[in-house]
């Protein structure tokens, strides 16, 4: 059982062949965190971890024997206010004002499995023995409330998830004003922190700091996960790197607004607290009624940073993500969005969809434009019924057309908006986010609905489907374009206002979950001005995310580079785009943006008519070989091997699970003169296998070993003459 309790010692043990997670029941009957690191040999008590005294102006927590100080104690679920001046992990408002708690261990329940947090997304497992769970029960006999801390533990992965329940068995109503997921008190502060930040069309850049006593911390309070912030930190200890070293990743299941905090007390130990930011939230607790908080996914890696990132990829992609397309390959799509824009006919969307078919693609997908009276972004949010001035036999119509000519067909929508200019916001102007008698701030001249209220998120099914329905509509984008301002519902009381922000993200995975239980076959594309809400909550939902709006195929090496720390290869979308690129100007090698798009959920987003008959040679080429390799990339293991943050190359590689085939590729920024040769060492292969490397048409037997620890050499003069800057080079490997 990877689960124990020593009752004598009065000490959990969490463990499994790669981790070890020790808690302990203190003096006080609240619970103090002992040890979360590589595993450890069990043994009836761990008592000899706890560490803590009463030093100068420190306050005694109660009268244990010991005198215990919880300002010095490390701890696994803290509140703030008897002693201990860090961050705690919860806050509860009484009625009478006071905020002070006294949770105290009661019971505790060791199963198999692992249940589900809805209405919340989380992870799950399908196999008997895959994980065991511990439900540890506390209680405030004085304001009648429980807590319930859930932890799993995965049989076969280095993973550790918890969650909290809050549970009002009394008959006044409480304030919860602070709920974090979790908790995790480390004994030092020798740790590097990397988080994942950025801004729309760079989303997801890795970023490291030495940690120093103080908060050191990533939020959003946008209503979304975000493009500045990914709900992820990584403490490394100092010196690790992709393969080597010890990482400690945590990664919430979350789509809203959310807080990652780091705090490094006067002692020098670390506090790490992750959850729902509570500057955005505040929950009434009625008699009798729970709250629970979102999932946080721990993983522990000692092999280095790739090591945590394949877990998390496996995990992700495998007992996250769910449905009909989990474990499916993904369609090639063409997007008509760089191609048309808004301006488009049903002729021209016809004749643009035949290219494609021509050169091997498998899903169209008319993007936005279609619906409502929108010719330009002003208007039609929130009609979702075609444009019948562009689309004569409407959506119906189109959708048979693009299936005869044996192509899926997708749509893009943005259900959680509104224009003013808009059929929807003239019948149901209270249904946006604003606060009374204050300006409503517009962005991209659209407004939030308000999805906390259910006949909001209601009327959207309905109308959507009634699109479904009638049409064949094979994948959805669903777009969301803009955070949250002005943050009122007046679908709730006065009181009630601070759930808006956390009932809002509820409403939006409901709208997913009724969509997805009537019409499970339907690929999502979750979108965000991009990468704006690239999160795992997402992912339980849609199995793809549009990884950035910015298409530039250098700049995606460090987005995708990124978003690979944490979310697997089958998770990004990936295009190939126009030169010179929309978003940045920049004219790349269609080689090269064909190379990086691979490495994602594949399109393009390009008016095919204006290619060259050469151009279209090779996207049909591309396109050959993408659904040749797309089950590897989609389904191997992820090696990052060089890091467009540190150097200007990038480079990675997919091995099979059977190490029998792998893809590698390596992609040059600006090449220079008279430089020296460089050997690309590759990654996660069987040093006693040998293998055919392909390059080009041509075929070279190495070993394993060779591939490993010699390298390919390249000439980087030759490379540069050849191909010019941003040339890429793609290396299929197979066992002989």
């Amino acid at each position: 059982m990877p689960i124990v309790f020593h009752s004598g010692s009065r000490e959990f043990h969490i463990f499994n062949k790669d981790v070890s997670y020790i808690i302990e029941i203190m003096e006080n009957n609240e619970l103090g965190h002992l040890y979360y690191g590589k595993r450890l040999k069990d043994r009836e008590s761990f008592s000899y971890l706890h560490q803590e005294e009463a030093r100068p102006l420190a306050a005694l927590a109660g009268n244990t024997p010991s005198k215990l100080c919880l300002q010095y104690a490390r701890q696994e679920y803290p509140s703030y206010g008897k002693g201990d001046y860090r961050y705690g992990a919860y806050i509860i408002e009484q009625p009478n004002g006071s905020k002070i708690t006294k949770f105290e261990y009661i019971s505790h329940k060791i199963y198999n499995g692992k249940k589900e947090i809805k209405p919340l997304p989380s992870t799950y497992v399908e196999q008997e023995g895959e994980a065991t769970s511990i439900e540890i029960v506390l209680f405030d006999k004085i304001i009648n409330t429980e807590f319930i801390l859930t932890y799993t533990v995965f049989e076969n992965r280095p993973v550790i998830t918890r969650n909290v329940k809050f549970v009002n068995k009394g008959n006044l109503s409480l304030i919860i004003q602070s709920a974090m997921s979790a908790c995790i008190d480390f004994p030092d502060r020798e740790f590097e922190m990397i988080h994942l930040s950025g801004a729309w069309a760079r989303e997801r850049h890795v970023k490291t700091r030495k940690i120093e006593q103080g908060i050191q911390s990533v939020y959003s309070m946008r209503g979304a996960s975000s493009a500045e912030h990914n709900p992820f930190i990584a403490m490394k200890r100092v010196g690790t790197i992709e393969d080597f070293g010890e990482v400690f990743g945590f990664s919430l299941v979350y789509s809203g607004s959310f807080l990652g905090q780091v705090e490094v007390c006067s002692h020098d130990t670390t506090r790490i607290i992750m959850g729902i930011h509570p500057n955005t939230f505040t929950w009434i607790l009625g008699e009798g009624q729970d709250f629970q908080t979102p999932e946080l996914v721990m993983v522990y890696s000692d092999c280095g940073l790739n090591k945590m990132s394949q877990t998390y990829h496996e995990l992700y992609r495998t007992r996250l993500v769910r449905g009909y397309w989990r474990d499916r390959e993904r369609p090639v799509l063409l997007n008509n969005w760089e191609a048309t824009y808004m301006d488009f006919t049903e002729d021209g969307i016809i004749q643009l969809a035949k290219k494609a078919k021509d050169i091997g693609v498998e899903l169209f997908v008319l993007d936005d434009g279609w619906f409502g009276t929108r010719d330009d972004d002003t208007q039609g949010l929130g009609d979702w019924y075609a444009n019948l001035n562009k689309l004569p036999d409407g959506i119906s119509g189109l959708s048979r057309k693009v299936e005869a000519l044996g192509l899926k067909f997708g749509l893009w929508i943005e259900p959680e908006m509104v224009n003013k200019n808009s059929e929807l916001y003239r019948a149901h102007p209270d249904w946006i986010l604003s606060t009374p008698d204050r300006f409503e701030s517009p962005s991209r001249y659209q407004h939030v609905l308000d999805y906390s209220r259910p006949e909001v998120v209601d009327a959207i099914f309905h109308m959507l489907d009634q699109l479904l329905s009638t049409s064949k509509i094979s994948y959805i984008k669903w777009d969301m374009n803009r955070y949250i301002t002005e943050c009122y519902s007046r679908g709730a009381s006065s009181l009630e206002q601070g759930m808006v922000m956390h009932k809002y993200i509820l409403g939006v995975y409901s709208l997913y979950a009724r969509l997805l239980d009537k019409y499970p076959e339907l690929l999502f594309e979750s979108c965000s001005s991009g990468g704006a809400r690239f999160d795992p909550g997402m992912l339980y939902y849609s199995p793809q995310v549009w990884c950035s709006d910015n298409t530039d195929a250098v700049e995606r090496l460090k987005i995708q580079y990124g978003t690979s720390m944490v979310y697997p290869v089958s998770t990004m979308g990936a295009h190939v785009s126009a030169i010179p690129n929309h978003q940045v100007n920049r004219i790349t090698p269609l080689k090269t943006r064909g190379n990086v798009a691979y490495f994602g959920a594949f399109g393009y987003e390009l008016d095919l008519n204006l290619l060259s008959d050469e151009e279209q040679k090779e996207v049909t080429e591309q396109i050959v070989q993408y659904k040749q390799y797309r089950k590897l990339i989609h389904q191997g293991t992820f090696y990052r091997i060089e890091s467009p943050f540190e150097q200007e190359d990038t480079a990675w590689i997919v091995v099979s699970e059977d190490k029998k085939e792998a893809i590698a590729v390596y992609f040059f920024n600006l090449h220079h003169a008279n430089v020296g040769w460089l050997c690309f060492k590759l990654k996660g292969l069987d040093s006693d296998k040998q293998y055919v490397l392909s390059l080009n048409d041509k075929e070279v037997s190495m070993s394993g070993s060779e591939l490993m620890y010699a390298g390919i050499p390249l000439d980087r003069n030759k490379e540069g003459k050849k191909y010019g800057d941003f040339s890429s080079l793609l290396f299929y490997i197979r066992e002989e």
